[in-house]
């Protein structure tokens, strides 16, 4: 074995970081693998060490799905730690074939890393404005991203692809879950298809590899949806045997009993393999997320788990305000470490401008300059995009003038309505 092969073994048996990860693979594959030159993934190694220490530090960290990078900035500047980035989202309104799509995987595979991009670049440029102003308490703008990786749009390969693509663009996890990627429908959609207990473990060891491969601890998080799929590729592996119900449909597919048991079969064969663990549910339900947390710490007393808070939900319909209230709390008490609200930049994108345009069609400005007097109100919390021109950095490249020119009279800011009017 080489050097480096050893440093790597070592490493994977003495830091804590992977004490009880599993891996299919030896180190000297990921040394042959490496290539000559090995390139540096900073903002995915800062976002993946400060998530880790978050999610072991805190009692849970709570995050929303955003959509653009501009609300990435504003969830960081109200003070979020973690960003989200939703596959449904990313297909809804913000992927590279311009289109809009419902939960299929229909965009193209690498959607999601331009949004990881986008959003890394959203942050950075906040960061640059407010250590040039410096006028703002020093914030650490880089937040980890935990984006969506769907059910890796494909075998092995793919997985192992996107995975480093990810990684490339910044992110700190990314989740995968148990479905037909040619079949993959949202966790509350019907028609789900499962892929083998099996060959999920190796979609997880592909993207475990990717990280590897590329020197970063990115985590990985394990999703099942069997708490609602009815339908399974195969019968091949014997632990999805109990499950099956003998029948099959025109597609061949094999019909499976549903429900928290086969999901908590799941998540004890994924959990060696993964980082946190996560079952889709259909309803918000505190009972079922205890059980489940229950049987996964019985055998892996450390595992993290993950919790959707989904907009899927009707929230009131299924809980009082003291359950609600009490929610996530109750959850990081069982182990559920990180939980999100998906499709949190969805529903405040689409609400919000439908609220505005509703009121300037009857009202006219009237309607704007009621939501300009929040923007107003809303700076002694911190809010800061009422100065639009500053938000996206014209001051910070009017230093960049001056210190090109000092005598630039073409600065942007100078003279400007922003400068007269939002002093």
């Amino acid at each position: 074995m080489s050097t480096a092969a050893e440093q790597l073994e070592n490493e994977w048996r003495s830091d804590p970081r992977w004490s009880g990860v599993k891996r299919t693979y030896t180190a000297a594959d990921v040394v042959r693998l490496r290539g000559p030159v090995q390139e540096e993934h900073t903002l995915a190694r800062r976002g993946a060490e400060r998530l880790w220490r978050l999610l072991h530090e805190e009692d849970y960290v709570h995050a929303l799905g955003a959509l653009t990078g501009n609300q990435a900035v504003q969830m960081v500047r109200a003070g979020l730690k973690a960003i989200y980035l939703s596959g449904w989202q990313v297909a809804a309104d913000a992927n590279l074939a311009g289109q809009t799509y419902p939960d299929q995987s229909l965009y193209p595979a690498n959607s999601v890393p331009a949004v990881v991009r986008r959003i890394n670049n959203a942050l950075l440029r906040a960061a640059q404005i407010s250590a040039a102003e410096g006028t703002e308490p020093e914030r650490d703008w880089l937040v980890p991203i935990v984006a969506d990786a769907e059910a890796g749009f494909g075998g092995v390969l793919n997985a192992y692809e996107l995975m480093t693509a990810m990684i490339t663009a910044g992110a700190a996890a990314v989740h995968w879950e148990d479905q037909l990627a040619s079949e993959k429908k949202c966790g509350h959609l019907g028609g789900k298809v499962l892929i083998p207990t099996g060959q999920h473990i190796r979609t997880l060891n592909a993207a475990r590899l990717a990280a590897d491969v590329a020197g970063v601890p990115t985590l990985v998080i394990a999703r099942t949806d069997a708490e609602a799929a009815t339908l399974i590729t195969t019968d091949v592996d014997e632990r999805d045997r109990p499950f099956l119900t003998g029948e099959r449909t025109a597609e061949g597919f094999y019909r499976v009993r549903n429900g928290l048991e086969p999901c908590i079969a799941r998540g004890l064969a994924y959990a060696p393999y993964a980082d946190l663990l996560w079952m889709e549910t259909s309803t918000p339900d505190l009972d079922v997320a205890r059980r489940f947390a229950e049987a996964i710490k019985a055998e892996y007393p450390d595992k993290m788990l993950a919790y959707n808070c989904s907009p899927s939900f009707n929230w009131r319909k299924h809980l009082d305000d003291d359950t609600i209230a009490k929610f996530q709390r109750e959850l990081g008490h069982m182990g559920y470490k990180f939980q999100f609200i998906t499709l949190a930049g969805f529903h405040a994108l689409n609400y919000s401008m439908f609220d505005l345009a509703r009121g300037y069609a009857t009202e006219g400005m009237a309607a704007y300059v009621a939501l300009q007097e929040k923007e107003f109100a809303a700076e002694a919390h911190g809010y800061t995009a009422v100065k639009h021109q500053r938000e996206v950095g014209t001051g910070y490249f009017d230093l960049i003038s001056t210190v090109l020119n000092p005598a630039a009279e073409t600065v942007a800011l100078r003279g400007s309505t922003e400068e007269a009017q939002f002093a």
